[in-house]
């Protein structure tokens, strides 16, 4: 397999996602995406009541996330790669966790009409952490609408995370044990890593450097 031109990152609220794409997307000269959670007006509600706000939280995120990949796989002469801070596919992830059985019912009815037109990437990157490491990352970045996440809910998220990409074979997966590597701060984690993300790569592998 040649060197993947579209890159998906994935990893649970706070592991690192918009930090790696960001980096990536300067070393490497590419087009990149950003999840914009902000932009939802119920996300805050919902971290506050999830059981009230979730089917309303997941709805707009769903047709949001579809409307900007539609955008962004307009034709780009500049750039060879793209990055994605978000695989579309995730948001079922959420909706498993967030949503009861007759909202996930009518959630699967138009999330399936939507994958239809979602290009596959090359690469899906799962930045893979512990419940602390995830939370001390929400703690330090201050975000006013993440203020009411509750440690119970990233643990269970760590958790559908884990069991998502555990039975993930859409596209070939390079997971990324975030404990033992710092790429924001370490400039050598950060090169081996890009170096590694660039070779080709088939099924899942696991990148767990030694410090």
């Amino acid at each position: 397999m040649l060197n993947p031109s579209y890159i998906c990152i994935e990893g649970v609220i706070g592991a690192g996602k918009t930090s790696l794409t960001s980096m990536l997307g300067k070393v490497l000269n590419a087009r990149v995406m950003y999840e914009q959670p902000e932009e939802n007006p119920f996300l805050e509600d919902f971290y506050r009541d999830p059981q009230r706000f979730a089917f309303q939280t997941q709805l707009f995120f769903l047709l949001s996330r579809y409307r900007q990949q539609q955008d962004f796989f307009q034709r780009d002469l500049f750039h060879d790669m793209m990055i994605s801070d978000y695989l579309f596919a995730k948001d079922r992830i959420f909706a498993t966790l967030n949503l009861d059985d007759r909202e996930l019912l009518l959630y699967d009815r138009v999330a399936s009409l939507l994958e239809q037109d979602i290009p596959s990437p090359d690469l899906v990157i799962y930045l893979q952490s512990t419940p602390e490491r995830l939370l001390q990352n929400i703690k330090y970045r201050a975000r006013s609408f993440e203020k009411n996440i509750s440690e119970e809910y990233i643990r269970s998220l760590n958790e559908a995370y884990n069991r998502f990409f555990f039975h993930y074979s859409a596209t070939p997966l390079f997971v990324v044990n975030c404990t033992q590597i710092d790429f924001v701060h370490n400039e050598k984690h950060f090169n081996d890593l890009v170096k590694q993300i660039l070779k080709p790569h088939s099924g899942i592998e696991y990148y767990s450097p030694e410090i």
